[in-house]
């Protein structure tokens, strides 16, 4: 209980603003996630749950102690719907490993999303953002339009990365490039700088996935039957 209680309200300074201790560690815990990912662990999607329980205090200052004292709902929101989309990779990544379907050690196997589905993904992201910004605008959210796309586009990746679609880093990196901005804006430092190095390492994750997607399908061509991949 008093380590609880410690992490809810410990905070150090950096150039004279005050940081939460929970708002570095749940950071930590969602770069420590996307590397899990990116090898294509089932571990990624639990620690990144943690992560995401953390997060959720930070961008909520109006409920939470936080020295922002700013309410980001897209921010908090995306928390939630991470933990519940989580629910269904953690799930779908563990039955992956049971039944062996990938032909290596990873519990996906990394594609291209097909035509219908890249279709589905930028109806969505429209879709969804042009919804969620009168929204969060109503709920008083700070930056309602970037915080929309952020809370969409989250989800999207998410989703994507449960499926094993190597697009999901390409969506990542369009998430981070608006997060950034905004997040300084509202003096989230330390989000702000794990959304930058999450860009690069998101690049990183790109070209690694591409060429496991390259080498799993030079293999399956010269053992067409060695796995099955299961698509529900």
């Amino acid at each position: 209980m008093n380590a609880l209680l410690w992490l809810l309200d410990a905070r150090l300074e950096i150039a004279g603003s005050h940081v939460l201790w929970r708002e570095i560690v749940g950071n930590v815990f969602g770069l420590a996630s996307a590397l899990l990912g990116m090898r294509r662990l089932v571990w990624a999607w639990p620690v990144g749950m943690f992560g995401n329980a953390l997060l959720f205090t930070v961008f909520l200052g109006g409920a939470f102690a936080t020295p922002q004292a700013v309410d980001l709902y897209g921010q908090a929101g995306r928390q939630v719907f991470f933990f519940a989309v989580s629910v269904y990779g953690w799930w779908r990544w563990s039955r992956n490993r049971r039944l062996g379907t990938s032909p290596d050690a990873g519990a996906v196997v990394p594609r291209w999303a097909s035509a219908r589905e890249r279709v589905g993904l930028v109806a969505a992201a429209v879709i969804g953002t042009a919804l969620a910004y009168p929204v969060l605008k109503a709920l008083g959210s700070w930056g309602p339009l970037p915080d929309a796309w952020i809370l969409v586009g989250s989800l999207l990746a998410t989703y994507g990365m449960a499926r094993g679609w190597v697009e999901f880093w390409l969506i990542w990196i369009a998430v981070d490039a608006v997060g950034v901005p905004l997040l300084l804006q509202g003096r989230f430092y330390p989000s702000a700088a794990m959304y930058g190095v999450y860009g690069f390492f998101c690049a990183w994750g790109f070209v690694s996935w591409l060429r496991t997607s390259l080498a799993l399908r030079r293999r399956t061509d010269q053992a067409p039957t060695s796995y099955v991949e299961v698509t529900a």
